[in-house]
């Protein structure tokens, strides 16, 4: 699978962004929609979960969706199918975050355009953990 054309030095910057909303944050530890933001917790992210299943996953307050959520969003990173993206980036873009960023895996090029028509970018079929590790940020 394809991912996005992002140079490094702009992954970084993306990456300095602090606020994150994790859509289908999972409260099962072995999962990566778990450990992932976990790790992003553990290094200075603010993180928020959105799970409409959940009421706390890590100690913190879950919310079922990403536009119930209080304040300001940077990135709202996204643990879902990519069959199901569509819908998710319409609730993202009244969000307003700077960047949406969809997993390792998950695409759906048409919502994808659609969120950069309203100037957000999107990092599709990459992982933050990973790219943040990569990165040695």
């Amino acid at each position: 699978m394809q991912r996005d054309s992002y140079s490094d030095k702009q992954i970084i910057d993306i990456l300095s962004m602090r606020t994150i909303a994790v859509i289908g944050m999972s409260k099962h530890s072995s999962k990566a929609a778990h450990y992932v933001p976990k790790y992003l917790l553990d290094n200075g992210y603010d993180i928020t979960p959105v799970n409409p299943t959940a009421d706390k996953i890590l100690d913190i307050r879950c919310y079922d969706s990403v536009s119930e959520i209080d304040g300001l969003v940077d990135i709202i990173d996204v643990f879902r199918p990519s069959d199901q993206i569509s819908s998710i980036i319409q609730d993202c873009i009244e969000k307003k975050p700077k960047v949406i960023w969809l997993q390792e895996g998950i695409h759906d090029f048409e919502s994808e355009e659609l969120a950069r028509e309203f100037g957000i970018l999107v990092v599709f079929n990459r992982c933050m953990l990973a790219e943040h590790q990569r990165l040695a940020l």
